[in-house]
């Protein structure tokens, strides 16, 4: 019960405008299969271009509760402005994420990284630091950049066999050349690359003077949490991906879990 009073009850405290965009988030997050059984595949990449605005604006809005106007905005600026670069190289490159490239199905594209992308950090780091922040406590430094980049980096674990599948972008190693060096056709580099790169972000976030102890982390937890419920759902059932939702549910719900019996 006390935990559930922590989980909960800051919602209800949430401004109204923060509540209607997490309601709105929530609400296209459960209309995206239906989305695209009835409209089909244009409706869908929009349905998602909607979801991760959404849920940026919502966890925009909370930082801005604990961190205030000026320090969420310049937060946000850093993790997008990042979040582009880190998949600018990535694309281009292939470092750290390995060779991939984005498809023409999402614009605008800035760079040929389509611009909802840096966006969909902004929608998710800030939840892994609340993860962080309950598991870690008071501990501060690499402690809290590693374990929120563990749990940034779980949330992938379902994230890219699904964008994949849809045809968002794609990887320019055959998979079926080298079976075992890829995690349902998407390498294992990959999963470092995220690692790495939200270690650097992260990083440089706590490196800029702010207090994470004033962090927001009942309304951030709840979309972590919710986040690692819908997916899981969503793969399992409507997606065909049981084995990225069954991976994805143990990476994601063991930071869940472990955030619930440390608070």
């Amino acid at each position: 019960m006390r935990f559930l009073d922590w989980f909960i009850s800051p919602l209800f405290d949430l401004p109204v405008g923060a509540q209607a965009l997490l309601v709105a988030w929530i609400l296209t997050m459960i209309a995206l299969p239906v989305v695209n059984w009835i409209w089909g595949e244009n409706a869908r990449k929009k349905n998602v271009a909607l979801s991760v605005s959404l849920q940026a604006a919502t966890v925009l809005a909370i930082l801005n509760l604990g961190w205030g106007a000026r320090r969420a905005l310049i937060t946000a600026g850093i993790v997008v402005g990042l979040g582009w670069g880190v998949e600018y190289i990535g694309s281009h490159t292939g470092v750290p994420f390995g060779r991939y490239h984005y498809t023409p199905e999402l614009q605008p594209q800035l760079g040929q990284v389509p611009l909802v992308i840096p966006f969909a950090w902004l929608m998710m780091l800030p939840t892994a630091w609340a993860v962080a922040r309950v598991i870690v406590g008071e501990a501060s430094g690499w402690t809290f950049v590693l374990v929120s980049a563990l749990a940034f980096t779980a949330w992938d674990l379902f994230l890219d066999p699904q964008m994949v599948k849809w045809g968002f972008w794609t990887w320019d190693n055959d998979p079926e050349t080298s079976p075992q060096r890829h995690y349902f056709g998407i390498p294992w580099v990959n999963f470092v690359g995220w690692f790495v790169a939200s270690m650097f972000i992260t990083y440089v976030i706590v490196a800029y003077p702010t207090t994470f102890s004033l962090l927001p982390i009942g309304p951030l937890f709840f979309i972590y949490a919710l986040t690692w419920l819908l997916e899981t759902f969503c793969q399992l059932f409507f997606c065909a991906l049981p084995g990225p939702a069954l991976v994805g549910f143990v990476g994601m719900g063991v930071f869940v879990c472990t955030a619930m019996l440390a608070r």
